[in-house]
């Protein structure tokens, strides 16, 4: 068995060392648990880049680095902390009076075209601002920041429960960390819940009626009526545009003594609907089909009728004063509003 001693790249002391087995790959998971880094590359005290374990010996002494180049550690006379500081010394970051400790490396390697990265990379190169303990201050969300710094450290994204994904999200595009940006869309947009374009029963009509205060506007349109019961209800001002209240069981809706003053129907379908009695001053009913419909009695005053289908409708007894009847589709006769 093949061992050898591992430093991490561009310093000579706290080495470890560790038994050679498997492959490169291996000894790589070997070298990151033991130096407490995100190994990459090995170099040997050539600075030549090991890769293949073969070329490994008994008693080597191999520099770890993560992704950076070999670092001579007795280059210039310079002490190893020296040499290594620009990657693997230990910073800490005060995120919105939160403290945050990581290395240097991490926040530059994975993203190095990012903010972070930028800020970091070299010592003081931006002028960051330290508070009283020497810690780095940003002025970012803690709760935001810690899935990023994460993210940085491992590259799997992990958000705890009761965090919101858009923030995350936002805060990653601020730091310009780009790939977790891009799987946190994909993210937020999953967590939606797809539309619920399904017909609405009757039932869930009567309840949501039931549940609306009757000062609050009431917007149902598109809705499915299908042969709805909604005697002496009260809708006024409510929107039902495009709504269907046709069954095709021949079951007709009942809207009779409802008030439906103000209310917006244009465009829906509502053959053979009974509207006998009911309110519908000022009502939009424009481009409507009332085929059939039972209108006997109903006050339909500065209703607005245009391009209706009113054919065979009954409109006995109703109160037509300043409705509008342009662009009929079929002719309205007299005996259809004669009592």
């Amino acid at each position: 068995m093949r061992r050898v001693t591992l430093f991490v790249n561009g310093t000579s002391r706290n080495g470890k060392v560790v038994a050679v087995y498997g492959t490169l790959s291996d000894l790589l998971t070997v070298a990151s648990n033991k130096l407490g880094i995100r190994a990459c590359n090995l170099y040997n005290w050539k600075g030549g880049l090991i890769d293949d374990i073969a070329l490994i010996r008994d008693d080597d002494v191999l520099y770890v680095s993560e992704g950076d180049a070999f670092i001579d550690p007795l280059s210039d006379g310079k002490t190893s902390d020296d040499i290594s500081g620009s990657h693997t010394d230990w910073l800490t970051l005060n995120i919105g009076g939160r403290l945050f400790t990581t290395t240097r490396s991490t926040l530059v390697s994975k993203e190095p075209d990012s903010m972070l990265a930028h800020m970091f990379r070299e010592k003081d190169v931006w002028g960051n601002k330290q508070d009283e303990r020497g810690a780095y201050l940003i002025d970012r969300s803690p709760e935001y920041f810690e899935p990023i710094l994460n993210y940085l450290r491992h590259g799997q994204i992990i958000v705890n429960e009761g965090i919101n994904l858009l923030g995350v999200l936002e805060e990653a595009r601020f730091f310009g960390i780009e790939q977790m940006a891009e799987q946190l869309e994909v993210a937020v947009k999953n967590s939606h819940p797809p539309e619920d374009h399904s017909p609405l029963s009757r039932k869930e009509f009567v309840r949501f009626l039931l549940a609306t205060p009757t000062k609050s506007e009431l917007r149902c349109q598109g809705a499915n009526l299908q042969g709805v019961k909604m005697l002496c209800s009260n809708a006024e001002g409510a929107s039902l545009k495009g709504c269907n209240f046709e069954d095709p069981s021949g079951l007709k809706a009942n809207l009779e003594g409802a008030n439906l003053k103000g209310v917006d129907m244009e465009g829906s379908q509502m053959t053979g609907i009974n509207l006998r009695v009911a309110t519908l001053k000022n009502a939009k009913l424009k481009n409507c089909n009332l085929r059939g419909a039972t209108l006997a009695g109903t006050d339909l005053e500065n209703c607005d009728l245009s391009g209706c289908d009113l054919q065979e409708a009954n409109l006995r007894g109703s109160n037509v004063k300043g409705a509008i009847f342009e662009e009929m589709l079929t002719p309205l006769h007299m005996s259809q509003s004669v009592r």
